[in-house]
């Protein structure tokens, strides 16, 4: 009886002894599990867990790079990219210590519930630029806080030395180092290079640790070397200032050609702005007016027109042109010669006179289609082609729109429209022997320049030309020891439909030195307030008083030695005190000329399409 329940306990102690060897077991055999698990996915198959820390930890950040530099024609830098600091902050981080924000707001310079607002629209982002482009001083006062989550990067901010003088020429680039107008934008895509990357491991609280590879090296962008001069362009925008102060007028623009290159040694517009501090101009003056805006040329149309029938064998040189009575009827308006009857003329005497009845009389020699391609063939119509962003193509409206007095009126420059850059290429044509230039910003760059006049007739029409200077009404616009060839023009001012009371651009276009011409230039001045507006007493001393320095600048020789003997001789001979032959104020007479469309018609800029607009 005794037996049984022994052996029931043995039984039942070596079930329990099984049991807990199988529990014992089983966990031995889990734990093995678990450390070969844990082995394996930390020591051989461990890319999850790493790109999860990578993801936390490991960063891959912008390399900055410079933006290429802008120089003049000599090399001396007109646009340069300094290292500037921009402060970020990590939202996340600043959001965890809202007793520091204060303190922040303060430093940046912003009101703190700003500051606040800012940070809690982006509660979920680890970036937010704080302050971009700062002064490297400024950005470390305001690390030397402390401030938690707050942090700076490296970039490049554009400096611009010239600043107003050149700014319609350059531009400007935006906060991200982009070009936005000029030759910044023309050229961004050269300037711009390509940023590098590495990869590097933020701490926590986001400074970087390590750098861990190179992705890709920073590529900084290419120079470039302008066609500007930069000497002759502040020469123009002084000498222009000076004109837009004396004048009272409302704007201006000065273009300077090289005539065999197309090369543009200066252009410069008022008004003006400070590319340095770009948010605080106004909208109008950043426009480049020179390319952008159009005028109707006025008389400076008139040595188009004489080459024009000079090419078409309509007339000579020498052929008389009656220009009797001094005006005449079209329909119901009338054209007329200021201030007198101009009588009979020859064809050079059309240019020396400024006749607009003369004009007329050869614009009726030539058929319509020759008279229109031949005007188009000097670049009217159609853009300068020089690249820069914003050019106007004028209003030259072909033969099958013009109405009976188009053809008449565009003669001696009204009913059609042009750029300075586009008068200026035409010019160039006059001065280089007919061959048509493309205008063009960087040194050295050429293309085909297409003959559209033979060289014998635009020889004869820059020897007309100086007769302007030496007889006409442009005499303030000789320069001493040099032979100039020019145009006057005064032209009326488009506006809402017709022409606006009161208002005239004051042209003139010139090439130096006549005998050889090297430069052309045009000066344009809106409405001048005081002294007069005619081209003559406006826009001629100011080309001047800019080529009269460009010409020594560029050291171009003189190619009338024995006027500027003279004049030293007479200056020997008078006595102290005595005014500068210079000084005496010429016969501007014959540039009354140029205004005598004041019974025109509406500008057929304004009647097609608003292109004056």
């Amino acid at each position: 009886m005794t037996a049984a329940p022994i052996k029931n306990r043995n039984r039942a102690r070596f079930n329990l002894r099984g049991r807990l060897a199988l529990v014992l077991g089983a966990m031995g055999l889990c734990s093995v599990s678990l450390i070969g698990r844990a082995a394996y996915v930390q020591l051989i198959n461990n890319d999850f867990y790493q790109r999860q820390g990578d993801a936390r930890f490991l960063r891959e950040i912008p390399i900055p790079t410079s933006r290429g530099m802008i120089t003049d024609r000599n090399g001396e830098p007109v646009a340069v990219s300094s290292p500037v600091e921009s402060v970020w902050g990590n939202p996340q981080e600043l959001l965890k210590n809202p007793d520091r924000l204060p303190q922040l707001a303060k430093a940046l310079g912003v009101p703190a519930d700003h500051l606040a607002q800012r940070l809690s629209q982006r509660a979920d982002k680890e970036f937010l630029y704080l302050k971009r482009r700062i002064n490297p001083d400024d950005a470390r006062r305001i690390l030397d806080l402390k401030i938690p989550g707050v942090f700076s990067q490296r970039e490049f901010r554009r400096f611009y030395p010239q600043s107003e003088a050149m700014a319609h020429v350059l531009g400007f680039t935006n906060v991200d180092d982009r070009g936005q107008e000029g030759l910044e934008l023309a050229f961004d895509e050269w300037l711009s290079g390509k940023p590098g990357a590495k990869k590097v491991i933020r701490d926590n609280r986001g400074r970087i640790v390590e750098n861990v590879d190179l992705i890709r090296s920073a590529q900084p962008g290419k120079d470039l070397t302008l066609s500007i001069d930069r000497r002759i362009q502040f020469l123009a925008y002084r000498e222009l200032r000076k004109a837009l102060v004396e004048h009272q007028a409302s704007s201006g623009s000065i273009v300077i050609m090289d005539v065999t290159t197309g090369e543009v040694l200066a252009m410069v517009n008022l008004p003006t702005y400070n590319p340095n501090a770009i948010d605080r101009v106004k909208p109008d003056a950043r426009r480049n007016r020179a390319v952008t805006d159009i005028v109707e040329p006025g008389s400076t149309m008139k040595p188009l027109t004489v080459s024009t029938a000079l090419k078409a064998g309509a007339v000579k040189p020498s052929t008389l042109i009656n220009t009797n009575p001094g005006y005449m009827a079209l329909g119901r308006y009338t054209i007329r010669d200021v201030p007198r009857n101009n009588g009979v003329l020859t064809v050079a005497g059309i240019i020396t006179k400024s006749s607009n009845i003369g004009s007329v009389r050869l614009a009726e020699k030539l058929p319509n289609d020759y008279f229109y391609e031949s005007i188009r063939s000097f670049g009217y119509g159609q853009k300068p082609g020089s690249g820069f962003p914003g050019e106007a193509s004028g209003m030259l409206a072909p033969p099958d729109r013009w109405n009976g007095l188009q053809k008449a009126t565009m003669s001696y420059g009204y009913g059609l429209s042009a750029t300075p850059l586009q008068i200026a290429r035409a010019y160039a044509a006059l001065g280089n022997g007919g061959k048509l230039v493309t205008p063009t910003f960087v040194k050295g760059q050429r293309s085909e320049a297409p003959q559209v006049l033979d060289p014998a007739i635009a020889r004869e029409v820059v020897d007309m030309m100086e007769t302007v200077v030496t007889q006409g009404g442009a005499k303030r616009a000789g320069v001493l020891g040099y032979r100039v060839a020019g145009k006057t023009g005064t032209a009326r001012v488009a506006s809402g439909g017709g022409y606006a009371h009161g208002r005239y651009a004051s042209l003139f276009a010139g090439l130096v030195p006549a005998s050889n011409p090297r430069f052309a230039a045009v000066v344009v001045i809106t409405d001048s307030q005081e002294g007069g507006y005619y081209g003559g007493l406006v826009a001629a001393p100011v080309f001047h008083n800019v080529m009269d320095g460009a010409l020594r600048l560029m050291d171009v020789p003189p190619d009338d030695i024995e006027t500027w003997l003279a004049a030293q001789a007479r200056n020997e001979r008078k006595p102290a005190g005595a005014t500068p032959a210079a000084a005496a104020i010429p016969d501007d007479a014959a540039d009354t000329a140029d205004t005598a469309a004041f019974d025109l018609p509406p500008p057929v800029a304004l009647q097609d399409a608003g292109g004056m607009r």
